[in-house]
């Protein structure tokens, strides 16, 4: 059994991570990256992740960067936890690493046009009243898409939840936890309520919360806006 450490940041898509490692069951630890003290851009975190990143995953020692792989690393090095549905040809199995890229490359980006405006253009004020409408605009169509395919069936792959779902599940939580409306998406709406039924979302969202408490008690939490 490898020997795995995951530093996270709360309200980061390190939740994902976390949420396929309390899937997954195995024993792991997580370390807190303080990013409003800019622990990210240290000389000890660069040395793990010169991208200054989080998440990453140390794997008995060694660092694995990117969701994409991770998340990947993770399904295929415990296939008994089901974080991605069994392929049955090569093809399949890249258009399953093409959904990861997409909420990797494509929705994400989105949600930090909404979630962080800021770190678009140096002017705070400017950011919220250009950034941020676009990419609500843009996210709109996303979610409309999104929406689409979860009306035949409660997960991205219909009945089988996936790590997929996970990632959607932060998308959703990032993107409302700072004034997105999603009322015209009942699907995903329905998807998100699911998701905080299962112990392994839970299990995470606790360590977030835990971790959101460190954060506070240190004066060093930014609450979304």
């Amino acid at each position: 059994m490898p020997e795995l450490k995951l530093f996270v940041a709360p309200n980061t898509c390190a939740r994902v991570a976390t949420i396929a490692l309390e899937e997954i069951g195995v024993p792991f630890d997580t370390s807190l990256i303080r990013t409003a003290a800019n622990q990210q851009n240290t000389p000890e975190f660069l040395k793990i992740n010169p991208k200054g990143k989080v998440p990453t995953l140390l794997i008995d020692g060694a660092p694995l960067t990117e969701n994409v792989a991770i998340l990947s690393w993770l399904a295929s090095t415990f296939p008994d936890a089901h974080l991605m549905p069994k392929a049955s040809n090569a093809i399949e199995a890249s258009r399953q690493t093409a959904d990861l890229a997409f909420f990797a490359g494509t929705v994400h980006p989105t949600v930090t046009r909404i979630a962080m405006p800021m770190k678009l253009i140096p002017d705070a004020a400017q950011s919220f009243e250009t950034v941020r409408p676009k990419g609500v605009e843009d996210m709109n169509k996303i979610m409309k898409m999104i929406d689409t395919r979860l009306q035949d069936g409660p997960w991205w792959y219909g009945d089988t939840w996936s790590i997929v779902d996970g990632y959607l599940y932060w998308v959703w939580g990032r993107i409302t936890g700072v004034g997105f409306d999603g009322s015209a998406f009942e699907n995903v709406q329905r998807h998100c309520a699911l998701n905080n039924e299962r112990p392994a979302v839970q299990r995470a969202m606790a360590r977030e919360d835990a971790n959101i408490e460190i954060l506070k008690s240190e004066n060093l939490y930014v609450a979304p806006r």
